[in-house]
């Protein structure tokens, strides 16, 4: 017979929700405070979350390691899987020596280490949230601002920074079209609310990279790169998350963003050319490549960023999916009920090792090692170097994503939800904080929307507030909690090389995630009570639901394929070509 959650396990929702925040307490104290390593605070976290659901929630000891196993299957495939192949990808560049080359044709735009992060960490980050998500932006960001000589942890904490303002619509838009799913919201109408909130944040994103990087006097000697970067994300996103689809915001902006400031940057650069303290000055001047030797350094990139934008269409995935393999997992598999719902919960794992994310990179990384002239042997070599080199951060995210099932499966995170919405006419206040909270438990924007969806229309409606505004401020309020989620974390140190040092992101991160928080609550408050013309019209708000894979055409997914495969087949004539000419070829050591 299906065990039934409770919520309220204590007699008292106050209390009760404080029993549910036990976990979550002790990871923030061996995080931010023992300063732990990842893997070992999360397997702490882990056991006292089973104690918890066991003792306090009265959950069978069997469903909540089950639970925990369900979840760390996640979180090593696809989560793990993206970080492994994004990882490979990079030290296939570095190892072939092209990475050198990539180095110099970014110093050939500006030479400013502010001005890189915010072309790297915000605008190809952003790219990559919108194209697939999951890890995968902050993988390579990270990875490339470490290769280009910025301090490991100082590259993973500007990253993780940077990948908030995209997260709304990340992945083609699941998020968003999840949120409408489980809200009974259409996600076009939640598409333009977002878009009402997150432009807000986003224009004052690349402000707050620099000051963190070099103060306000850095930002005084960068504003107009930093209004330009974030000015044309913020407009590019509002527009298209208001007149296109909630499946294109973050592409279309993310490209914007970074033609724009290209483009300005032709045209300007800081008086003072700032750059990390004690970093060595480079004496006489970069050497200068042919186009071709650029366009083959950046094969890899352009190649993953085919891959990950055809991955992320419903169309694609609808062919690539054919071959999905799925199965319940034993013991868990609608043996728990929600408390008022009419079904167990079901609990199957999927395994769509073709259209998983980690696939299209894997497949890019195979691709680049023909065009870059690779060993095929060599090529292994560094595969499985990268799973070595991450074995702890993959050890992490399995007990993280363990975790976050852990407290779904138990009622725990409802626990903490439902204590929330008790606040009465504060809660547009309070809205944000709530999927704030749900992606730190998670992960995941898109998990969080799934999670506390439904509580925040309810809970909209029960206070006469637009129930609009409250369910797009958990999407909104959502972004700022990824960059302290230990999973993204556990990410951004395994990228960088600085597994161990979780704890140290965690506290630089803290602060300001808060912060974008409570300026995301400030926003949702006035549109609740005082700016209520920024509410977009809208008559039922039900059954017109949509998801990607109702629209999803298998033939036109081949047909991208085959368009993707026509232009691999040219960027490799173009390489060839260019490695024809005379000291154009460059040869490729192994353990370069």
């Amino acid at each position: 017979m299906p065990w039934t959650q409770m919520y309220d396990p204590a007699h008292n929702l106050g209390l009760s929700a404080l029993l549910a925040a036990i976990p979550i307490l002790f990871l923030f104290y061996a995080l931010a405070i023992k300063k732990m390593k990842g893997h070992i605070a999360g397997t702490l976290t882990v056991v006292v979350a089973i104690i918890v659901s066991i003792l306090g929630y009265h959950m069978p000891a069997g469903l909540a390691v089950l639970s925990f196993v369900n979840g760390g299957l996640y979180g090593l495939f696809p989560i793990g899987w993206i970080v492994v192949t994004a990882v490979f990808l990079y030290q296939i560049t570095v190892k072939t020596g092209q990475f050198e080359i990539i180095k110099d044709s970014i110093a050939g735009l500006t030479e400013d280490r502010r001005l890189q992060a915010l072309l790297i960490a915000f605008s190809f980050g952003a790219f990559l949230e919108g194209s697939a998500g999951f890890g995968t932006p902050v993988a390579i960001t990270a990875a490339m601002l470490a290769g280009l000589g910025f301090n490991p942890i100082y590259a993973a904490s500007i990253c993780l920074l940077a990948n908030t303002a995209p997260v709304a619509f990340g992945a083609i838009g699941v998020p968003v079209i999840t949120l409408g799913q489980v809200a009974g919201i259409d996600p076009m109408l939640l598409s333009k609310m977002i878009g009402r909130q997150l432009p807000f944040l986003s224009i004052l994103v690349p402000f707050w990279l620099v000051a963190i990087m070099s103060g306000w006097k850095g930002v005084k000697e960068t504003w107009p790169a930093c209004l330009v970067s974030g000015g044309s994300f913020a407009l590019s996103q509002w527009f298209s998350a208001n007149y296109l689809s909630p499946m294109l915001p973050d592409i279309i902006s993310a490209l914007f963003s970074l033609v724009c400031l290209i483009l300005f940057l032709r045209v300007w650069q800081p008086k003072n050319i700032w750059r990390f303290p004690n970093e060595p000055r480079i004496q006489g001047t970069r050497p200068h490549h042919a186009a071709g030797a650029v366009i083959k350094a950046w094969t890899p990139f352009i190649l993953l960023t085919l891959m990950v934008g055809d991955w992320g269409m419903g169309s694609v995935k609808a062919v690539l999916d054919s071959v999905t393999l799925k199965f319940a997992i034993p013991g868990l598999h609608l043996a728990i009920i929600k408390d008022g719902a009419p079904k167990a919960m079901e609990a199957i794992f999927t395994f769509n090792w073709l259209s998983a994310g980690g696939t299209g990179i894997l497949i890019a990384a195979f691709i680049s090692m023909l065009i870059l002239g690779m060993r095929f042997n060599d090529w292994l070599r560094i595969f499985g170097e990268t799973i070595h080199d991450l074995r702890y951060a993959l050890l992490t995210i399995f007990m993280v994503l363990g975790f976050a099932y852990i407290a779904n499966f138990s009622g725990m995170s409802t626990t903490l939800g439902q204590a929330l919405t008790v606040t009465g006419a504060a809660f547009p206040f309070v809205a944000p904080f709530l999927g704030w909270l749900g992606v730190f438990i998670t992960g995941s924007d898109t998990s969080s929307n799934a999670l506390f969806g439904k509580l925040q229309y309810i809970t909209g409606q029960n206070i006469g507030v637009d129930p609009v505004l409250t369910v797009a401020a958990n999407s909104s309020g959502g972004v700022t909690g990824k960059m302290i989620s230990p999973q993204s974390i556990a990410v951004a140190t395994a990228a960088t090389g600085q597994v161990g040092k979780e704890g140290e992101l965690f506290r630089f991160a803290i602060g300001p995630s808060i912060l974008m928080t409570l300026f995301i609550s400030i926003l949702v408050t006035l549109q609740a009570y005082i700016w209520k013309w920024m509410i977009p019209a809208h008559g039922d708000l039900t059954g017109t639901a949509i998801t990607t894979a109702a629209k999803a055409n298998p033939a036109d997914g081949i047909g991208i394929l085959i368009g993707t495969l026509v232009i691999i087949v040219i960027l490799a004539v173009v390489v060839s070509l260019s490695n024809r000419r005379p000291g154009g070829r460059e040869v490729y050591t192994p353990g370069k």
